[in-house]
């Protein structure tokens, strides 16, 4: 019986022990079995998976906005604003604006999906609704578009701000 008892806690060691030495191989580490691939993570480019983006691969080019932020003052709960924010391409590579993507689904741009030749301009229009975002006395409403394309920064961040009012119902004030 005292030699079961061996037997099994060398087992378990034994075992334990290959279990912790696969788990510390390097990027360097041979196949166990002979024509076996060794299953090595490779790295992305944003391994965090937020809205920042490394540099893209690839030329890069730069871009000017006429104005990042527009202001539309006050609008009646409701109501769509619609801006144009207006760029050109003042690098030497064609810009290539690979999404556009508002801060929720009430701030929705609309960009060129075709190439910007340098020295060209370019127009994304967002459109703003104020559906369900007003306040009695006007409710202060500020949404963020980021822009990603060949740029270095790789995003550029639009913001459509304002005040949204609602009519007052009874019980309100």
């Amino acid at each position: 019986m005292k030699n079961l008892g061996f037997l099994f806690a060398f087992s378990l060691l034994f075992f334990t022990a290959c279990k912790n030495d696969s788990a510390s191989t390097s990027a360097e580490a041979t196949p166990s079995v002979p024509g076996q691939a060794v299953n090595t993570p490779t790295p992305t480019a944003n391994p965090l998976g937020n809205d920042e983006s490394a540099v893209p691969a690839g030329p890069i080019t730069t871009v000017a906005f006429e104005q990042t932020e527009y202001d539309f003052g006050m609008v009646m709960e409701g109501e769509k604003v619609v801006h144009d924010y207006k760029f050109t391409n003042t690098g030497d590579e064609p810009l290539i604006i690979s999404n556009a993507k508002g801060s929720c689904g009430c701030t929705v741009p609309d960009w060129p999906r075709e190439p910007i030749a340098p020295g060209e301009s370019g127009v994304i229009k967002v459109q703003f609704d104020s559906k369900n975002k007003g306040k009695v006395g006007g409710g202060l409403q500020s949404k963020r578009v980021t822009i990603t394309a060949n740029t270095d920064p790789v995003n550029t961040y639009l913001t459509i701000k304002g005040k949204v009012d609602k009519e007052a119902t009874e019980g309100e004030s």
